[in-house]
């Protein structure tokens, strides 16, 4: 998981129990899996955008040469996202979960037809902000719905479904992504194919019921009941009724406690000690997780693997399937580990490998860098007036390379034996650019022929791998576990809002960061980055792993201090 939603935990026997009981009533399973749909949207965007860019820069000369453009594009879904977040909730409240996930899909749907038709980059952008007010709101209500209509002993694993719906659309948007490369409209159909998943669950929701649990808090009893019998067996419908009144009457007994509207409730949590240390841990997984780096490389991998020397965008494009598939995996991993070795261990173990990995990666973009192909001063192929302007009127230009060039905003033109020997240096138009392909030589404006490549490749792998299991699925789990059950609700969606700002803000700054630091001295600021985080968690997150409610909020009441802060003075 990169983003948005809570992941419940599911164990072993909950999976088993889920086999069984789903078996014996398909009815659950068709309702879990057209909310879900909702997952596989979220992931789906996630991704496709990273190989979308790479084409949409091809067809609209200013989004290629101005770096802000590229960003905006990116991180509007988020902007959007964390509108659709904050109203989201608000929505399903009033109006009902369906409803809710049927708005979202019409924003979705809408937001891709805008996007696969747009004549022009501002029409893309507008797209992409009603995407992510799906997205925002699809990542609230989905797993809610699955929760609130499933049984209690398998919740936790259908929950999960929704989390593995969102790998799973990540690395399917990698596919299509692939697929599409060869097609005449490459990046709108990659973006627009998205209205597809989103027409069907909006068809297979009108068919479904609202939330039991919503239509109770209605009063809407019968009809609560009516669906809790398609749900369970007849002999335990009126059990579950019973148990969902003392629920409700239960929760509506904590609203009155801690206020009815959400100022009030800001405050009772604000003004609660244990509250605030669990915000303390909560708010400090969901930034680390941010700053680590990670939607940068959802976002940008194919852009990334053209930094470190790949200049083909199916090349790009094959490569960044094997980080998505690698994020997948690493998720399976993360629900062998995290009950056994807990939540705080695994994140930072996560975070050391990310630390090391991220300063591999900075080491080897700066020795691509520094091994670059030299220029060429008399390459005959080309006319005269195609050379780099800035490499004519330069005072020295023997030392220049193809970094030099690439930063002067001008494109080279690989060694046409070679591509590791001296190349041409040429101003960056769609004429040179043909011309250099037509003697089938490679073009570059993004990063160098390297003979290191293929370890950026290797490294980026690695930092997947370290990431995944810890950093990546955990940081939602400590959320779901940390706040007292009154307050849950108010500290996950504080805790997530955090999530999606430190997203925007890594999105919408990545491409101008490379550009100002290099992609060396980029991967060197995460580092320090996971380097403070690294401490933040260390200092302020507690193990919660085979913990009680009680017994998280007796610890948090206490203070927890790991074993270098014992003496200190207890933060509060």
């Amino acid at each position: 998981m990169v983003e948005g939603g809570n992941i419940s935990k599911p164990d072993k026997t909950e999976f088993n129990e889920c086999w069984k009981t789903t078996w014996k009533t398909p009815y659950i399973v068709r309702l879990a899996l057209s909310a879900g749909i909702g997952g596989l949207l979220f992931g789906y965007d996630t991704g496709v955008i990273s190989g979308a860019l790479l084409y949409i820069r091809e067809d609209f000369g200013q989004v290629d040469r101005k770096t802000w453009l590229q960003e905006l594009i990116v991180s509007m879904a988020v902007a959007g996202a964390i509108g659709g977040a904050a109203i989201g909730g608000w929505i399903s409240d009033k109006f009902g979960r369906k409803k809710s996930i049927l708005l979202a899909d019409v924003l979705f749907a809408a937001g891709a037809l805008v996007m696969a038709f747009a004549p022009a980059p501002w029409m893309i952008i507008l797209g992409r902000v009603f995407v992510g007010l799906g997205v925002g709101m699809a990542s609230m209500t989905s797993p809610l719905y699955i929760s609130e209509a499933s049984p209690a002993r398998i919740r936790g694993a259908l929950v999960s479904t929704n989390g593995l719906l969102i790998t799973g659309g990540q690395f399917l948007s990698y596919l299509i992504n692939l697929a599409f490369t060869k097609t005449r409209w490459t990046w709108r159909w990659m973006l627009g194919i998205a209205a597809v998943p989103a027409f069907v669950q909006f068809i297979l929701m009108l068919s479904l019921p609202e939330s039991p649990r919503w239509l109770f808090r209605q009063n809407k009893i019968e009809e609560a009941r009516s669906i809790l019998e398609k749900i369970f067996p007849a002999n335990e419908a009126d059990d579950e009724m019973n148990a969902l009144k003392l629920s409700v009457e239960a929760e509506k007994a904590d609203g009155h406690a801690i206020g009815d509207n959400l100022i009030q409730k800001l405050k009772g949590a604000l003004s609660n000690i244990v509250v605030r240390r669990g915000l303390y841990a909560g708010i400090t997984v969901q930034v680390a997780q941010q700053f680590s780096g990670i939607n940068t490389v959802m976002y940008y991998s194919p852009t990334i693997v053209q930094f470190a020397g790949f200049a083909s965008n199916q090349t790009a494009l094959a490569l960044s399937l094997i980080t998505s598939g690698l994020n997948a995996i690493g998720s399976i991993i993360s629900m062998a580990l995290v009950d056994r070795y807990g939540r705080r261990r695994l994140m930072l173990v996560s975070m050391a490998g990310i630390v090391l990995c991220l300063v591999s990666l900075s080491v080897i973009f700066l020795e691509a860098a520094s091994h670059a192909p030299k220029i060429s001063q008399f390459d005959t192929n080309f006319a005269p007036n195609g050379t780099c302007p800035s490499y004519i009127s330069a005072p020295k230009p023997s030392p220049w390379n193809c970094m030099s060039c690439l930063k002067a905003g001008c494109g080279f033109c690989s060694n046409a034996v070679n591509q590791y020997s001296a190349g041409t240096c040429m101003e960056m138009t769609t004429e040179q650019r043909d011309s250099c392909r037509g003697q089938h030589r490679t073009w570059y404006k993004d990063g160098c022929p390297s003979e290191f490549g293929f370890l950026a490749v290797v490294f980026l792998g690695l930092y997947i791998l370290s990431y995944s299991p810890g950093m990546g699925t955990v940081p939602w789990i400590v959320n779901s576990e940390i706040y007292p059950l009154r307050y849950r609700g108010i500290g996950g969606g504080l805790a997530a809002v955090s999530n999606w700002i430190s997203n925007l803000i890594v999105s919408l700054t990545f491409l101008s960061l490379t550009e100002a630091l290099g992609s060396a001295g980029t991967f060197f600021l995460f580092a320090g980055f996971c380097i403070v985080g690294f401490s933040f968690i260390y200092r302020l997150v507690p193990e919660t792993k085979g913990l009680q409610i009680e017994e998280v909020e007796k610890m948090l009441e206490t203070g927890y201090k790991p074993k270098l802060f014992r003496d200190n003075t207890q933060f509060g």
